[in-house]
């Protein structure tokens, strides 16, 4: 199982810190949750996941309103669920997950990021058996003993339990995202360093300092695009 979440989620968030892009990119995604069932995250759990990863990328109050507010109403905006799969330098393994409203437009610039970076697109399954869907939490001022009590408390078996630099990590299957959630919140645990569902890495890779500079103009290529929500891969970035 890959590891370093921390460090990867750190120099992303680090990234983004003083732009308004990661909160126009949540904007689209709590509409287009909220758009799919009721515009309540206790009733629509998909909906819940997002506030709960928006949360922890600090994303205000007033962009997750005005999302919330534009689904309840007169927002009729269609947008499709894409994913795309390729390699970047070395034959690292990158998914890029989009929201788009104008499919003839996500897939021309989705490729033109990775050609003109150093990568390739490849069809589709071409890289996604190497990654696994997965629930991954992080949270701060417990012990992985203090955690597993807690989980194995609620009945729950986890995947792996991880400290990881001052976090200690959760990951698990999806379907237990609401379960491990809720057993961490009935210990008092209300705060996340991480709060995820993702695609994680089966094995991750190291790559040379000219293949890691030019990796990371990749990925901020396609992170800078409009219809991009996520982007997974498999490379530990070296500090």
């Amino acid at each position: 199982m890959g590891r370093k979440w921390n460090n990867i989620k750190e120099k992303k968030a680090s990234k983004d810190a003083n732009t308004s892009r990661v909160y126009a990119k949540f904007g689209v995604e709590i509409y287009v949750a909220a758009k799919k069932g009721e515009p309540d995250p206790e009733s629509n759990r998909a909906l819940k996941v997002v506030l709960e990863r928006a949360k922890t990328y600090n994303v205000p109050k007033a962009i997750i309103d005005r999302a919330m507010e534009k689904a309840k109403g007169s927002g009729d905006e269609n947008y499709v669920e894409l994913r795309y799969e390729g390699f970047g330098p070395n034959g690292s393994m990158i998914i890029v997950d989009a929201l788009t409203n104008n499919v003839n437009r996500t897939a021309p610039e989705v490729r033109s990021a990775f050609n003109k970076n150093g990568g390739n697109m490849g069809v589709s399954g071409s890289v996604s058996y190497m990654f696994d869907p997965t629930a991954v939490f992080g949270v701060e001022g417990k012990t992985s003993e203090e955690v597993m009590d807690l989980l194995l408390e609620a009945d729950l078996d986890v995947r792996d339990i991880l400290e990881e630099d001052d976090a200690v990590i959760v990951y698990a299957e999806p379907d237990q995202f609401h379960a491990v959630q809720e057993a961490f919140k009935a210990a008092g645990v209300t705060e996340f360093t991480v709060s995820e569902l993702t695609m994680l890495a089966q094995n991750f890779v190291s790559l040379p300092a000219d293949s890691q500079t030019q990796f990371e103009k990749l990925i901020d290529a396609l992170e800078d695009l409009e219809d991009v929500q996520q982007v997974y891969h498999n490379v530990e970035f070296e500090e």
